[in-house]
């Protein structure tokens, strides 16, 4: 049986792949163009700030009285407490997190209708920590055509040199990027010193390690490979996008037909595409913008500087790759005027949702409770029965004091006529029984109900146990059962 033809004209067959080769060619190292704009400054600007706030984040300070950790934002894994400024998240309330999980969704579902892929190519900590990586580059080597000719040149010392200088450099933002990771988990100021000294955890520097180690991998290296093919957005992006979103593009009716410029030549009956390439050299993924919309433009906007920079010396008008709505430029491209349209329904939807979610949130943290009780039934015995004919049940309760204050609460339970309560190490057969919690802390208590048989409604009698704070008088009330023998 003859084997199959392979067609030679894929765009992704390596030279051999028609006589039996592979189907794909190596992976080749994109080196962007240095561009000057405003998109470029933005992402500039970008990039500080969000370095700014990863790396001095743990630095902030918050009073929280004596006692409590005085950073702003912290994941105390020891204490198993989160806190965020005045907020402070204990364990159970997880939900919390997951809430801001879901609005953080929906705003870059809601960022992508509006902006196209803005996330991506302004504040993704990929594009940030590998436009940072390739500012090193130039730094020590050069322009993209310096770059690209020393990959070329065989090894040498000078080559040797100049690729240890940029790994090291590369090393230490990495090492950088760990350190700010793992602060946020402990005191910052003297966890740093204690990273820096070698006397922290093996634990810390594993992180720091691991952390580090993506980021110097992933920057370094892997570069657009993971906005390609390890992103899962670039998938579905599209379905963000509607003809009413903002995203870039070439304008064709005006670029096309396109074709170098010649001196002295005008742009009459042709288009206003020089075709220099510009934009696909200044593009961080290296496509064509002016194949259309396509998943590898991460919307960094740095071909419609490079675009500008090309319009400015021929003396054309900008915008040729504009950041823009397909609807606006089908409408410039039949002499309409365009208009901008933000609100639209996906955008209200969307809009819609993170204010529920938002304002859920808000509501359960302005009205949550100070307090929590807990009771669990002790189960080995279920019950014993006393001398005296009486029924005693054993319970565990965990009372949740979530204030930076010692509280006494009283304990009672009812349902049952004439049941008594007995604490461990504290008052015996009491109709209500002090207990007293630390400042932000779960005090847990032994309890023994006593009850007579006669008030028993059978092998399970329903059981409430009522904390009532001595201060400021709050109620917590938590239902339980009775165990028994069967009358």
């Amino acid at each position: 049986m003859a084997s199959p033809k392979i067609d030679p004209t894929l765009k992704n067959a390596a030279p051999g792949a028609s006589d039996g080769g592979s189907l794909y060619a190596e992976t080749v190292m994109i080196h962007p163009r240095t561009v000057k704009g405003t998109f470029r400054t933005w992402k500039w600007a970008a990039m500080a700030l969000l370095l700014a706030v990863y790396h001095l984040g743990p630095f902030l300070r918050w009073d929280r009285g004596p006692g409590a950790p005085n950073q702003a934002i912290l994941a105390d894994m020891t204490g198993r407490r989160g806190y965020f400024f005045f907020l402070e998240i204990w364990p159970q309330e997880v939900y919390y997190i997951t809430g801001l999980l879901f609005i953080a969704a929906i705003a870059l579902f809601f960022m992508s209708s509006l902006a196209g892929r803005v996330w991506c190519g302004f504040f993704c900590f990929q594009t940030v920590y590998t436009d940072l990586f390739m500012l090193v580059e130039r730094l020590v080597v050069g322009d993209r055509s310096k770059r690209m000719a020393l990959d070329r040149a065989p090894w040498s010392a000078a080559k040797f040199g100049k690729k240890a200088v940029i790994n090291l450099v590369w090393l230490a933002i990495s090492a950088s990027c760990g350190i700010g990771f793992t602060l946020f988990f402990g005191n910052a100021p003297s966890m740093l010193v204690d990273i820096l000294t070698g006397n922290e955890d093996v634990g810390v520097y594993s992180a720091i390690a691991v952390v580090g180690g993506c980021c110097f991998l992933l920057a370094g290296y892997a570069r657009e490979q993971v906005c390609l093919y390890m992103c899962p957005y670039s998938r579905f992006q599209s379905a963000m996008f509607d003809e009413h979103s903002l995203i870039v593009g070439y304008e064709e009716w005006r670029g096309e037909p396109r074709k170098p410029a010649r001196k002295g030549e005008g742009f009459e009956n042709r288009g206003h595409c020089i075709d220099c390439k510009m934009c696909v050299t200044a593009c961080p993924t290296g496509i064509d913008i002016r194949d259309g919309i396509q998943m590898g433009c991460i919307g960094c906007a740095l071909c419609i500087d490079a675009c500008n920079s090309m319009m400015d010396r021929y003396k054309l008008p900008r915008g040729l790759i504009t950041w823009d709505s397909i609807a606006n430029q089908a409408a410039r491209a039949e002499g309409r005027q365009g208009k901008l349209r933000l609100v639209r329904s996906r955008t209200i939807i969307y809009a819609v949702i993170m204010s529920l979610v938002g304002g859920l949130i808000v509501f359960s943290l302005a009205s949550r409770k100070t307090t929590e009780l807990n009771v669990i039934h002790e189960r080995s015995p279920l019950y014993v029965q006393m001398s005296d004919g009486a029924i005693r049940n054993g319970y565990v309760l965990k009372v949740l004091n979530m204030v930076r204050e010692d509280r006494t609460f009283i304990l009672e339970v009812g349902g049952i006529d004439g049941a008594r309560v007995s604490v461990v190490g504290g008052e015996s057969n009491v109709a209500a029984a002090t207990l007293k919690v630390s400042p932000d802390a779960i005090g847990a208590y032994n309890v023994f109900v006593n009850a007579p048989l006669a008030s028993l409604q059978g092998k399970r009698t329903p059981l409430v146990f009522t904390l009532r704070e001595t201060s400021e008088g709050g109620i917590t009330r938590v239902e339980s059962l009775f165990a028994a023998p069967d009358k």
